[in-house]
């Protein structure tokens, strides 16, 4: 038994605290669990000096993949500042599926093309984080960043979140060799970079450290939480110089609590865990038997066709979901329409995966969530009205993010940031996410991350 006395040192905190004594009490500062030491990864002043240059050139890789994005779109649908999704309406049946056939062409060559000459050069940022040393190539995280949005601009059903956090992490890990940090500090450095990618892109700075620290990381300690809010603040403020201000979802009424909505997020919630494990695991099959090699020049043009000719009918389903979601938390649609989004979204986004493209499904697992859940509001009010279905919209996708990412945290705060509302349906949010992630944790337990980890090697 260590007896201390009164005023002792607490040298064995690193770093050291400017005040030396303890209080009067003699009790320590490190007995609360998230304020130990820095544990392997040292906040020195070189780590923060880092964190701050991941930082800025998250945020301007952000603004530099957005514009890449924005391009395509312009190119492909005549988007100039106005919503996808009308771009993609007002266009002919014939200019979808053509669209789309030049995407998966586009993608199949430059994909194959970097797989097959760049194929030592490590770009999974998970896989790099939770299995590996945090070493990433910057080259190739380049080129499939750029490729990604490229080929989402131009129709494909992946989310644009994959290539900003894969930037932000590539630009940590080479900060990380030009600086000198150990292992320890550069994985942490790189989960900062790739958190402050998901903020700088959609406005969400507490959202991307939370998803630094619970997804990334699986820690809320201290020495994680501050560098990851430092990074992830900096990055979204350097993103302004081109990206917007606002909210990404603008313009959602401020829907009220009702026990109508109450009730209905405890059905919900069980509905959505079950559907997120099936959804998670075809996301893990198509992953894993994705096409690779000559396949892909091939397969991808014929799959992304498909997909043009599906969205023929509905056009919602091209590029990430974005508008269908916010559609969705305006209480925009029938319950036909959104019963076909949720049934559909899912299958094309995994077709597009499965055919060998690169890209998100943080976004396109948020909007289905959004549909789903305003297609079982519209149900739910025959039995109980009252309740916008905008309200219903807004737990669904917080449900369905936080249960397929297994981080009811991010979900919940990344669903108010991205719409600036919602607090008052905190309750029913809880209620449903926390169900639904339960389910899928009991169920299964993979999430959208884990599902796509790489096969290791064999020896």
């Amino acid at each position: 038994m260590v007896i201390r006395r009164r005023g002792e040192s607490e040298r064995q905190r690193i770093p050291q605290p400017v005040i030396k004594k303890r209080i009067a009490s003699g009790r320590g500062a490190m007995e609360q669990p998230n304020v130990t030491h820095d544990g392997e990864a040292e906040l020195t002043p070189v780590f923060w000096l880092a964190v701050i240059l991941t930082g800025v050139a998250t945020g301007l890789f952000g603004d530099g993949l957005m514009w890449v994005l924005a391009q395509a779109e312009h190119y492909a649908f005549g988007v100039h500042q106005g919503n996808f999704e009308q771009g993609v309406m007002s266009s002919s049946a014939l200019h979808r599926v053509l669209a789309l056939v030049i995407a998966g062409s586009v993608g199949a060559v430059g994909w194959f093309l970097i797989r097959r000459f760049l194929r030592h050069e490590k770009s999974e940022i998970d896989d790099a984080l939770w299995n590996g040393d945090g070493q990433l190539a910057i080259r190739r995280s380049l080129l499939t960043s750029v490729l990604s949005e490229i080929v989402i601009g131009l129709g494909a059903s992946v989310g644009r979140e994959a290539a900003p956090k894969l930037m932000g992490g590539a630009s940590g890990s080479l900060l990380s060799r030009w600086l000198r940090l150990s292992p320890a500090q550069r994985r942490l450095l790189v989960a900062c970079g790739g958190g402050a990618g998901l903020a700088a892109v959609y406005n969400v700075p507490l959202g991307g450290a939370i998803f630094t620290a619970e997804v990334l990381c699986g820690t809320f300690a201290l020495p994680t939480v501050l560098p990851a809010l430092t990074c992830s603040v900096v990055a979204t403020v350097v993103a302004w110089l081109y990206l917007p201000t606002g909210a990404t979802y603008a313009d959602i009424p401020s829907y009220r609590f009702s026990s109508s909505l109450l009730v209905w997020s405890l059905l919900a919630g069980a509905i959505i865990g079950l559907l997120a494990v099936l959804y998670v695991r075809l996301i893990g099959w198509v992953s894993h038997f994705r096409a690779s090699g000559v396949r892909i020049l091939w397969l991808m043009p014929l799959v992304f066709g498909a997909v043009g000719v599906i969205g023929i009918w509905y056009p919602q389903l091209f590029g990430n979901g974005k508008e269908m979601a916010h559609q969705a938390f305006l209480g925009v649609g029938g319950i036909g329409l959104f019963f076909a989004l949720f049934a559909l979204k899912p299958l094309v986004t995994a077709a597009t995966l499965g055919s060998g493209a690169a890209g998100g499904v943080f976004t396109p697992f948020l909007s289905t969530g959004a549909v789903l859940g305003g297609f079982l509001g519209i149900a739910w009010t025959h039995i109980w009205p009252g309740a916008p279905i905008g309200a219903f919209a807004i737990v669904g996708a917080a449900a369905m993010i936080g249960a397929s990412m297994q981080a009811p945290l991010a979900g919940l705060v990344l669903v108010l940031e991205l719409t600036h509302g919602g607090f008052a349906l905190l309750i029913p949010i809880l209620i449903a996410t926390t169900i639904a992630t339960l389910i899928v944790r009991q169920v299964d337990g993979y999430s959208i991350y884990s599902a796509r980890l790489p096969e290791h090697p064999q020896p």
